[in-house]
């Protein structure tokens, strides 16, 4: 498996994990306190959607390029609005030709206070990270592999915020590693927000992440802060392209499932392929 930013930039599965995200940094928001964002596989953080690598999968075409045409309800849209918003600031010329990955994303909404620290191994990718990110005071990119980084980093200074691990999935043993690495993470931080992405290709290995995501969560707070998300745009096919992914949320904003079951249906219909798409909302059995 290979799921590379740049490959999938603005597809279906970046849109939802960015609504996600948005979701999750506007609660944050509701309290002064400071908060951090950690993003354990950051990328390059900014996407052009008319180079190379996004034209050959063309994913956006059927992601945010829908989305941003798509008509939804009163309730909805304004729920959408502030990722949207983000979207149409890298665009300000009105034609969609880039797409801010999650670290700019994160920056975007971060208040004078707030910190975001970024880590990126790729040379090419770092480098325009750091471009993107140059002489930001808020802002810190760092060249250490996420898996190393996810304990390094946590608890933050701020003792609140959010750590976001979305891999590349190249490895073998990349849902072993998240799994191990997030164990590791929490118990350093059980107070924290977590959001963990995946392909949802193996559904052995994606119940088994979610099973055991659960379980570390419930052994170290008593239970029910996980939250699990996947949408799927059609069917799974062998030697496909993606058609599902999920995300996992532990300690979820406690607005963010209600949040949720009023966007997802919405979704269903501009980023389905072929028919409508499909989503499943729920708390994972430990």
């Amino acid at each position: 498996m290979n799921y590379r930013h740049a490959f999938h930039a603005g597809g279906f599965a970046d849109v939802i994990k960015h609504i996600v995200l948005v979701r999750i940094l506007l609660y944050l928001h509701e309290k002064p306190a400071a908060f951090r964002v950690l993003d354990t596989h950051a990328g390059a953080g900014r996407y052009d959607l008319t180079g190379e690598e996004a034209r050959r999968g063309g994913e956006w075409l059927t992601g945010i390029a829908r989305i941003m045409q798509a008509r939804f309800s009163e309730k909805t849209l304004s729920l959408l609005k502030p990722y949207l918003d983000v979207v149409r600031a890298f665009n300000p010329q009105g034609a969609l030709t880039a797409y801010p990955g999650s670290p700019l994303i994160a920056r975007a909404l971060l208040r004078p206070q707030d910190r975001l620290t970024a880590c990126e191994v790729e040379p090419d990718a770092r480098k325009h990270l750091i471009d993107g990110l140059r002489r930001d005071t808020q802002a810190r990119v760092v060249d250490l592999d996420g898996w190393m980084a996810l304990p390094a980093f946590v608890p933050p200074n701020e003792r609140r915020g959010l750590v976001l691990v979305d891999p590349p999935f190249e490895a073998r043993d990349e849902f072993e590693r998240m799994a191990t690495g997030f164990e590791a993470a929490f118990a350093k931080w059980p107070t924290g927000s977590y959001l963990l992405w995946y392909p949802a290709k193996s559904r052995r290995a994606a119940d088994a992440l979610a099973q055991r995501v659960a379980a570390i969560g419930h052994t170290t707070t008593g239970g029910g802060k996980c939250l699990r998300l996947e949408f799927s745009v059609g069917p799974q096919t062998a030697g496909a392209a993606l058609a599902s992914a999920g995300i996992l949320i532990v300690n979820p904003p406690w607005t963010l499932q209600g949040e949720l079951k009023a966007i997802l249906p919405e979704l269903e219909k501009p980023l389905g392929q072929g028919g409508a798409g499909r989503f499943k909302l729920e708390m994972p059995r430990a």
